[in-house]
């Protein structure tokens, strides 16, 4: 019996008019380097590298150059790890579905999210190289300690079964690693002591990270509420987390003043235009700017973090 309809031969169109009639599905879209750029977040980077700063500038005339190098890349290695990190658990929980902010990687589908997971793990390889070289340089290798400890928060910050950053810690993380551990761990490794004034500096740099986080949150109310995503912002409400945002800045503007009447130099005196920017930053958030109306937030508090890190740090070069 003859066969029915057109025969399509081994390895060959059909005949009978089915060839050009298939067409192959479209590549899917690379990454760009701009997309690895926004997936690392760069607005967060000031938040890793104050603190080195402050703690360097509390060290004075013990200053070293070399172990401040080192604790650079160990905070800029996390802050970027747990960037990629958070970007592969929110995108595979799919939090990340609907978010205004940098582009996702994982959540957009430019990368698998194998690819963003490794990368994450890149970068805190380069962290624990980094900090193990510091630890012994300084004669601190107990320290390596509290860099296992800072791995695995940074990991479950989103990452595993419960992450804390979902049940409204994150904060409390941010303070405790951005603020105490990474000010004073840097001051420590460098005089093997810490100082009244080098506590103030991490409680002021540890603040301003907090409000980092929290107006990164408010961003993102409506979306992470939506997914089970319970920050302290959402916690806490549109207008309770404007305020909270606003203590912040302006409470750790104030320590971080402290810090440096303490030290006694006359770079106190540079904070006159920090201030100013801290008050016209926190009238951005009370005035209720939303959605990508925050994003330019986000990136000053940063620069003001910076900025705060950087006079603190002129204590090491005065001294």
């Amino acid at each position: 019996m003859a066969p029915q309809g057109p025969v399509r031969p081994p390895n060959g169109p059909a005949r009978g008019g089915y060839a050009g009639s298939v067409t192959a599905p479209a590549p899917a879209p690379r990454p760009t380097l701009a997309d690895w750029l926004e997936g690392a977040r760069l607005r967060t980077l000031p938040a890793a590298i104050a603190p080195v700063l402050a703690g360097t500038g509390m060290a004075g005339a013990d200053a070293d150059a070399l172990l401040a190098a080192l604790a650079v890349i160990v905070a800029l290695a996390l802050q970027i790890g747990v960037n990629f990190a958070n970007d592969y658990s929110d995108g595979i929980r799919g939090t990340d579905s609907d978010r205004v902010g940098p582009t996702r990687l994982t959540a957009s589908g430019l990368v698998t999210p194998r690819s963003v997971k490794l990368l994450a793990f890149a970068f805190f390889a380069l962290a624990g190289a980094a900090g193990v070289a510091l630890s012994l340089l300084a004669g601190t290798w107990y320290l390596i300690l509290v860099g296992v400890v800072c791995v695995i928060a940074a990991w479950y910050y989103t990452g595993g079964r419960s992450p804390y950053g979902y049940r409204g810690l994150g904060e409390v993380a941010v303070f405790v690693f951005f603020g105490w551990v990474a000010t004073l761990g840097t001051t420590f490794t460098q005089t093997l002591e810490i100082t009244w004034s080098a506590f103030l500096a991490g409680t002021g740099m540890g603040l301003i990270a907090c409000a980092l986080l929290m107006v990164n949150n408010l961003r993102d109310i409506a979306t992470d509420e939506v997914a089970g995503k319970h920050t302290l912002a959402v916690r806490l409400g549109v207008r309770q987390a404007r305020t909270t945002y606003v203590a912040l800045v302006l409470g750790g503007s104030a320590v971080c003043v402290g810090a440096l009447v303490a030290t006694w130099h006359w770079t106190y005196l540079l904070v006159v235009p920090l201030g100013i920017f801290a008050l016209v930053v926190s009238s951005r958030v009370l005035r209720g700017d939303t959605g990508r109306a925050l994003v330019p937030v986000l990136r000053d508090t940063g620069l003001l973090q910076l900025g705060f890190g950087i006079v603190l740090g002129l204590g090491a070069v005065l001294a």
